[in-house]
């Protein structure tokens, strides 16, 4: 029986995997770079036994049923309401926006009933929406831009406002109460002994073979294979033919610091000091209790492992170049195979529905 390959043992192709072992009864061989399977999603416990997000805070959330059924049968939850706070001018606010929000930014004291006021007024109305710029200014005005998007956005993506096409934000939420959770999904919640432990769960099939610290091209010519599926770069798949795409990468700096708690929430963003985008403090995820506590502090930049696609027509038109190139025995999946954003579910959800 010939065996499907997986170039990438993260929640795409972890996903895809289990299908293709349980649903097909097929033979699977997972490749991994990395010394260790999740990707992006990869944890790990440090000496004081804090669950550490090796490559930035992951908060899975679904509407889908489906979806949580599904990653329920590889792990048990541990409940987790997601709070963020924006640190403007030294204050922290809660994000998204909403009452508390407005009314200490302002020093006013709005109301449920007209809050909508401001907003309201302060709105503008461009002809047309062609850029982040004018996709918030529109919702909110330019005194929220200015303070809370403006420079996070352009930290993250390397481009000014301007130049970032509206998709990057779509709907800024705006709410109206004091609800501070970042997210309001059915679903909300970590799996109980992390992300690795549930791929590994995903991954435990007697049809799966995992072949870690191996680069796919090493091996290609060695094995007779019946279908490639491809969560890496599809660019870099193709040797860079057409040249490289964009995408912006980001390093963490970890710090470990002798103290119960570094900051109020799991993560506080930082929109217009310092370099990084936002801290991440990992004990808030599992309400750990101990003496030390560790943070990572989020820098984006240019070069290093890819992590976000940037989708302005340009890119997208080099991506397409790319994805036109025949090849009927590869299908490209995920955020890079594909050159698009995707949140976790999301990406279960197109694999679970994936024809295989």
């Amino acid at each position: 029986m010939k065996t499907n390959i997986i170039v990438g043992s993260g929640i795409a192709g972890s996903v895809l995997a289990r299908r293709l072992a349980e649903e097909n009864n097929e033979q699977v061989l997972v490749v991994e770079k990395r010394k260790y399977i999740g990707g992006y999603c990869y944890d790990y416990r440090d000496e004081n036994g804090i669950l550490i997000h090796k490559h930035g805070p992951h908060i899975f959330r679904t509407e889908s049923k489906k979806v949580w059924e599904f990653l329920s049968r590889f792990t048990d939850w541990e409940d987790y309401q997601h709070k963020v706070l924006t640190n403007v001018n030294g204050q922290f606010y809660p994000m998204p926006i909403n009452l508390d929000t407005v009314n200490r930014f302002l020093g006013t004291n709005y109301t449920a009933e007209n809050v909508d006021d401001y907003f309201n007024s302060h709105r503008t109305s461009p002809t047309e929406i062609n850029c982040v710029k004018d996709v918030i200014e529109s919702q909110i005005g330019s005194e929220f831009y200015h303070a809370f998007f403006e420079k996070y956005t352009e930290k993250q993506w390397g481009l000014p406002c301007e130049q970032l096409p509206p998709e990057i934000v779509a709907r800024i939420p705006i709410r109206k109460n004091r609800d501070d959770r970042y997210f309001t999904h059915r679903y909300q919640a970590l799996p109980k002994e992390g992300y690795t432990k549930m791929i590994q769960g995903i991954l435990d099939h007697s049809n799966i073979h995992i072949l870690l610290n191996t680069e796919y091209k090493t091996i290609k010519d060695s094995i007779d294979c019946k279908h490639i599926y491809y969560s890496g770069a599809i660019d870099e798949y193709y040797d860079y033919c057409y040249g490289k795409l964009p995408y912006r990468s980001v390093t963490f700096e970890f710090e470990t610091y002798p103290i119960e708690q570094y900051q109020p929430v799991s993560v506080v963003n930082y929109p217009n000091n310092y370099d990084y985008t936002r801290i991440t403090e990992f004990k808030h995820f599992y309400h750990i209790k101990t003496t030390n506590t560790v943070i990572a502090k989020e820098i984006p930049h240019a070069d290093g492992d890819p992590s976000y696609p940037i989708p302005t027509n340009e890119n997208k038109e080099l991506y397409n170049k790319y994805a036109a190139i025949p090849n009927d025995n590869v299908t490209f999946i995920g955020r890079l195979g594909e050159y698009k954003y995707y949140s976790m579910d999301q990406i279960i959800e197109k694999m679970m529905e994936y024809e295989i």
